[in-house]
């Protein structure tokens, strides 16, 4: 069930037995059964309430204490101690155990903490005495509903239909339990059950035309939609509905039609107004696109749904390219909105136009709530262009901003890594770990730092330290036990490590890699051709990988495939790696070997 659907689903719920509540005058008549307001909420459409709607109550002339054990329920349940009043409630019952009203008082408590099974145990024993209660029926229906027992929840539904053939609630309930299932012919008879009954169901009339659009019957589900509008002028979803079907059926001018209707009837509509700025864009008609786009840019300063519909209408299904035509636009009508930019460099950045992304994020402003993503983004791209001195320095300026945010120091430690400026990335590293010492993620990107730098005891004591924190880090597992094998030490332990590692990632090629590595140190080299084959198809043309590969194959007698092993790793390899692979090729070449 769409949430765009809730509006029609609350009037009919909301509705009395005479007809339809229009849905101007809703809120007037907020109580009713608690079986109604639970399948609200079980829809996503509004708050569980905490009492049935009986018009029973617990009479004076009960057993006092049952009565008063009720009212302490009722004080606890509106303080929000729901464990209180459940205790309270049961006191109760428990003193005046024929009370229907007590025991629809439980099942809502039941309900209200999500529990289902002893929610249906109540139901069922009211049903016991009193089998045509409707209430306890619509919540019984609902209860099987969600506990996926669809047979008895249609069987309830039935009953409470052919007891009272105008519960529009139930209709309703019911073609949602059969679209669930994909079962549309039974829905479709279900709902026309519903329009029969109530000629006046614009919500019937919806549905219905829901079932033919389903069913690609175009001009059916037209006229059911149009028909719910008749019905009910002020609903905006059959709008829509028919604007999704005027799109896929090319009718353009109904499109822009229909978008003109839902802003003569409410002018302030974000989306309607973005719909049909767009349609005037597509079609070229750029004067109209302005007069709608410039003033919904001016209102993007006070108004945040329509940042949020900006996203959700254009970023978030990829149409980047159409963002950007209507950002351009809403940002003439406020020049230094930093929401606008930073979206505008989100699209632009999308498409791969990284000068023109560049240029947007940099026009975010600091006092932003998106200045720190931007950040992030201009960083990552002058990292992509390899302008590392330019990523540093804005990082610079966010630490400055936010100086108490360990998770930045983080990136700029690495940022000094990819330049080898060791120096300063522990000197970065080490003050975001002043701010939080236990923090794993700069402690392990610490030993990283020294072995590049060639501290292999700061290195290994660094990861023994994440280990001793979290003790199933992988990451740091891994890593030591490989820097253990690299330097031919604790060759056990690094075993060990290295299948602790292993079993909490089973299909990480590198920590296979790592294994294999181990066992040719050990000098088990068939079992470490079998691994470092199995890493090297994980993790294709990674050059460590196939270097190790190499290795085993020169000691398994096989040098023309570690000839070929070298050149291949020779050309993914980073730079200081190269010298040393140009090297061992040199060395094979001179001892007259070739490829094979």
């Amino acid at each position: 069930m769409n949430m765009n659907h809730c509006k029609i689903l609350s009037c009919i719920f909301l509705s009395n037995r005479a007809g339809f509540i229009r849905p101007l005058d809703r809120m007037r008549h907020m109580i009713r059964a608690a079986a109604c307001f639970f399948l609200l909420a079980a829809l996503g459409c509004t708050q569980l309430p905490v009492a049935p709607s009986k018009t029973e109550k617990p009479s004076i002339t009960t057993p006092s204490n049952a009565y008063y054990f009720y009212l302490e329920s009722q004080l606890m349940k509106k303080q929000g101690k729901i464990d209180a009043a459940l205790q309270n409630l049961q006191k109760a019952i428990a003193l005046d155990s024929e009370s229907i009203y007590l025991q629809q008082e439980l099942a809502a408590i039941y309900l209200h903490q999500k529990d289902s099974e002893n929610a249906l145990k109540v139901i069922e024993e009211i049903l016991k005495k009193q089998p045509e209660n409707l209430e306890a029926l619509v919540l019984y229906g609902r209860l099987k509903q969600i506990l996926k027992d669809l047979d008895a929840a249609r069987g309830a539904y039935e009953k409470i239909l052919s007891l009272d053939p105008d519960r529009q609630d139930i209709y309703l309930l019911l073609g949602e339990l059969h679209l669930t299932e994909n079962n549309l012919d039974a829905a479709f008879e279900v709902y026309s059950r519903l329009v029969r009954n109530q000629p006046q169901s614009y919500a019937g009339y919806f549905f219905l035309g829901k079932i033919h659009q389903q069913r690609q019957q175009w001009d059916s589900a037209e006229k059911m939609f149009l028909k719910s509008l008749e019905l009910e002028p002020d609903l905006e979803e059959p709008r829509f509905e028919l604007l999704s079907i005027y799109e896929q059926t090319g009718k353009v001018d109904l499109v822009i039609q229909t978008y003109q209707d839902i802003l003569q009837q409410n002018p302030q509509h974000v989306r309607a107004s973005m719909e049909l700025g767009s349609a005037y864009l597509v079609r070229g008609m750029y004067d109209d696109a302005d007069a709608l786009l410039v003033p919904l840019g001016q209102r993007s300063q006070w108004d945040s749904e329509i940042i949020r519909k900006l996203i959700e209408l254009y970023l978030t299904p990829k149409k980047y390219d159409l963002a950007v035509e209507i950002l351009k636009i809403m940002l003439k009508g406020v020049p230094q909105s930093s929401e606008l930019h930073y979206l505008l460099a989100v699209a632009y950045r999308e498409l791969e136009q990284l000068d023109s992304a560049l240029e947007h994020f940099l026009a975010v402003k600091p006092d932003s709530s998106f200045y720190q993503n931007a950040a992030f983004q201009i960083a990552f791209i002058y990292q992509q262009q390899g302008r590392i001195q330019d990523t540093i320095d804005i990082f610079k300026k966010v630490i400055a901003a936010s100086p108490d945010n360990p998770e930045l120091y983080l990136y700029m430690g690495s940022f000094y890594e990819e330049i080898q400026d060791f120096q300063n990335a522990e000197a970065t590293l080490k003050s975001g770990l002043k701010l939080d010492p236990k923090n794993s993620d700069l402690l392990f990107r610490l030993g990283v730092v020294y072995d590049k730098w060639g501290r292999k005891t700061d290195c290994i004591e660094t990861m023994k330290t994440v280990i001793r924190l979290m003790p199933e880090n992988a990451n740091a597992l891994n890593y030591l036990g490989y820097t253990y094998a690299d330097l031919g030490q604790n060759l056990d332990e690094a075993e060990e490590l290295v299948l602790k590692a292993l079993k909490l990632r089973p299909n990480d090629g590198y920590i296979i890699d790592s294994l294999g590595w181990v066992y040719y140190q050990k000098g088990l080299y068939r079992k470490a051709l079998d691994l470092l084959e199995d890493a090297s198809q994980r993790v294709p043309d990674d050059p460590v990988i196939l270097e190790h590969l190499a290795e085993v194959h020169l000691k398994l007698d096989d040098p023309r495939k570690a000839l070929e092993l070298y050149r291949r790793s020779l050309m993914h390899a980073e730079k200081e790696k190269v010298e040393n692979l140009q090297k061992k090729i040199q060395e094979l070449i001179d001892q007259g070997f070739s490829e094979p």
